[in-house]
């Protein structure tokens, strides 16, 4: 009861708390120095629909060249703008159960001289329900104010309870692994000390025969 208490806590304060873009600066440089890289990492499940939404300043042919480069853990790639400025916006849907890296880098190119070569980015990423236009479906389905917040109320809380299932999963199969683990040591102590008592056992009958060999016994 209390689990499900929690949970049901949990829900309500991802549906209070809205999101909020990214906002950071980024030098520019060679693209492979560390002040001109940039990555922000986020998780999605399989078959998920993210939309990746950034808003830079500047415009091209500043002297500064920004990248984008979005790839998650499992070396899929869903896009690689180059030189971007102003809305940028990427969607894409997701191959795997993984980690996936928005990643920027700023680049001087050309000779032009820049009094202050920095970038400033507003980077937002909807996953899922939020990724959706729900102003469109509004419209197409004729659908009232109220009826589109509900379903997509609806769809948040059914991709919430799916990440709790997933989650449950992992939990599951780490135990599984935990207790095959243990086993594997038991049995592997218990070898152990059966090879150890069998190597003391036959350690004492091969002296025991050698003394008497001797007659020292």
């Amino acid at each position: 009861m209390a689990q499900l208490l929690r949970q049901f806590c949990s829900v309500l304060l991802l549906l209070a708390v809205g999101t909020s873009a990214l906002k950071f600066d980024i030098e520019a440089g060679s693209g492979r120095d560390s002040h001109s890289r940039r990555c922000v990492r986020n998780f999605v499940a399989r078959d998920m629909l993210v939309v990746v939404t950034a808003i830079v300043d500047g415009y091209k042919g500043d002297g500064m060249q920004l990248n984008m480069h979005i790839m998650d853990a499992q070396g899929n790639e869903y896009g690689k703008p180059k030189d971007i400025a102003g809305e940028q916006r990427t969607v894409f849907t997701s191959h795997a159960d993984a980690a996936f890296d928005v990643c920027f880098e700023n680049v001087l190119v050309g000779n032009k001289y820049v009094a202050n070569p920095v970038r400033h980015i507003e980077l937002d990423i909807d996953i899922g329900a939020d990724a959706k236009d729900w102003s469109a479906i509004q419209a197409t389905e004729k659908l009232k104010p109220v009826e589109t917040e509900l379903r997509r109320i609806e769809e948040m809380v059914g991709e919430i309870v799916g990440e709790m299932d997933y989650l449950r999963l992992r939990e599951q199969k780490l135990r599984d692994t935990n207790e095959s683990t243990n086993s594997r040591v038991k049995t592997f102590g218990f070898c152990t000390t059966f090879l150890l008592v069998a190597l003391w056992g036959w350690q004492i009958m091969y002296l025991r025969a050698y003394f008497r060999s001797k007659h020292l016994i």
